[in-house]
């Protein structure tokens, strides 16, 4: 068996917890799994402290999001529950919308950036736009543009890594801040401008709709004031 991971006490936000599943508002830069590279604080070790840190505990995200993403994510208590969340994850029974501050401003108010992503070559990480990636779609909506940024509200239809990240730079508007598909800001060290604001899903078990909403941290909604 795995050993127990090293509790880390965070005053985490969990607006919504039951025998199945925890939804957790994690802050960023914070990376959601710990992993033998990485040494330090993940929201694996925070959720580990936060559920008093049981015998036989094990990790089990359902969306992950990147170190430098905030908002709502879930980690199922039981490997079924992971399974029957996981199974909802792209469909219309398990909705989730970002908020992401962007420089300059998509060329219309609302649409929908429809353009395949695949892994970067030679790159671990590095996604980009390309004719053999795999189907994406993003829906954005413009909010507000302020001081040469934009507030855009942001739903997946596709889940790939980086989606947002990636279809926001192809659209010349990269997410503010976003140190591998922009330019990073000594305003918001380690992170960048996109947060995970709504969850909205059927329960697999008892079918009813949960949704939960989490505000845009203020370090991301001052970068709209500056001029």
């Amino acid at each position: 068996a795995l050993p127990p991971p090293e509790p880390f006490a965070l005053a985490l936000r969990v607006p919504y917890e039951d025998a199945y599943f925890w939804m957790i508002d994690k802050p960023a830069p914070l990376p959601s799994s710990s992993s033998y590279k990485k040494e330090g604080p993940t929201l694996e070790n925070a959720l580990y402290a936060y559920a008093g840190c049981p015998e036989g505990f094990v990790y089990r995200p359902v969306n992950r999001l990147d170190k430098g993403t905030s908002g709502l994510m879930l980690a199922a208590r039981t490997a079924h529950a992971q399974h029957l969340l996981q199974r909802l994850l792209h469909g219309s029974e398990f909705i989730r919308e970002y908020l992401a501050v962007v420089e300059g401003a998509p060329p219309q108010t609302e649409g929908v950036i429809d353009l395949p992503i695949g892994k970067a070559d030679g790159a671990t990480i590095r996604r980009e736009v390309r004719a053999d990636g795999k189907p994406a779609r993003t829906y954005y909506r413009v909010l507000e543009t302020l001081g040469g940024r934009s507030l855009l509200r942001l739903r997946l239809d596709t889940g790939r890594t980086h989606q947002i990240r990636v279809h926001l730079s192809a659209l010349g508007c990269p997410v503010a801040g976003d140190f591998l598909y922009g330019t990073e800001l000594d305003s918001l060290p380690g992170r960048f401008a996109l947060h995970s604001a709504l969850v909205r899903l059927r329960h697999p078990v008892t079918g009813e709709w949960i949704e939960r909403e989490s505000p845009l941290p203020s370090e991301l909604s001052v970068l709209l004031r500056r001029e």
